[in-house]
């Protein structure tokens, strides 16, 4: 089980999660951020001080924002980033590049 951001985050990356994550596990792509689920301890500290919503337990993702749980986790695939598991964010794993549905995501 982990959290897993979604759409709102895309073009906003307010940061706040990623202060407050105790174990670092929310990585910064072009367009937002990331949870690594392998990483992410389940505190849900996140998920409180997300401003734009953008942050779901993975079991209680809304229908339609389904499929971010496996943008997720195939943003540290070899698809995008090839990270694996970093084992904590550090600036060496910051990208300016975003699994595919999240690069041509247009806002309705």
């Amino acid at each position: 089980m982990a959290y897993v951001i979604t759409d709102p985050c895309i073009d906003v990356k307010d940061g706040d999660c990623t202060v407050a994550c105790p174990v670092d596990c929310i990585y910064e792509g072009g367009r937002m951020f990331y949870i690594h689920p392998g990483e992410c301890i389940n505190c849900g500290l996140c998920l409180s001080v997300c401003p734009v919503d953008a942050i779901s337990w993975d079991e209680e993702i809304p229908q339609d924002r389904v499929q971010f749980k496996a943008v997720n986790q195939d943003f540290f695939g070899p698809e995008v980033t090839n990270w694996g598991s970093p084992g904590g964010w550090d600036k060496n794993y910051t990208t300016n590049r975003d699994h595919p549905l999240v690069a041509a995501y247009e806002r309705a």
